[in-house]
């Protein structure tokens, strides 16, 4: 049965550097994927899959449902690991509920837990508008992305913390105290 950890956090919040970190660390045994990185390389694809998700990526808007969920579950189930960090997702309510369906009629994946790494907006604007990776770093996508994550984040909360799989973890210490609190955690869990 292969074994799912959701890593969600605001833009800059370090989900994806903690999970990658973890995942090195442990490569025989955990696959680290980012919904943001499975969108990029298929935007980069230049298919016409890419194009489209590439319409919703540039303005800070969510990527249709039926793609996202498409993308994720077959990640999922071709992972070369048994263990699976997946950050960056859910990031709507439907999203969340798209996901919740499908793992209730797949008896290969359990969720384990949804970890999340909190940090302030300010922490995530400063991260975020102080790297520069194109279209992402712009102010109004910023805000746009932050809005759209912020929106429905109490609703995820509530549903994952409903179901006791919500771990949160503060986001705004070193990199080091992070991952190793993470890493413990997801330990604890397999």
């Amino acid at each position: 049965m292969k074994k799912l950890f959701l890593i969600i956090g605001a833009p800059g919040s370090g989900k994806t550097t903690d999970a990658q970190i973890i995942a090195q660390r442990n490569d025989d045994s955990i696959v680290h994927y980012s919904t943001g990185d499975l969108l990029r390389a298929e935007v980069a694809s230049g298919s016409e899959r890419g194009q489209l998700i590439h319409s919703f990526i540039s303005r800070g808007l969510i990527v249709p449902i039926e793609i996202a969920i498409d993308t994720i579950t077959s990640a999922i189930k071709t992972a070369s690991s048994d263990v699976i960090l997946f950050d960056g997702y859910p990031r709507s309510l439907e999203q969340m509920n798209e996901l919740d369906k499908f793992l209730a009629s797949d008896n290969e994946i359990e969720l384990v837990s949804v970890i999340e790494v909190v940090v302030s907006e300010e922490v995530a604007r400063d991260r975020v508008l102080g790297r520069s990776r194109g279209a992402d770093d712009k102010v109004e996508v910023f805000n746009n992305r932050m809005s759209v994550y912020t929106d429905p984040l109490a609703d995820i909360q509530s549903f994952y913390e409903s179901k006791k799989l919500l771990k949160k973890i503060d986001g705004e210490r070193s990199i080091e105290a992070i991952v190793d609190e993470m890493e413990l955690f997801i330990e604890s869990k397999i």
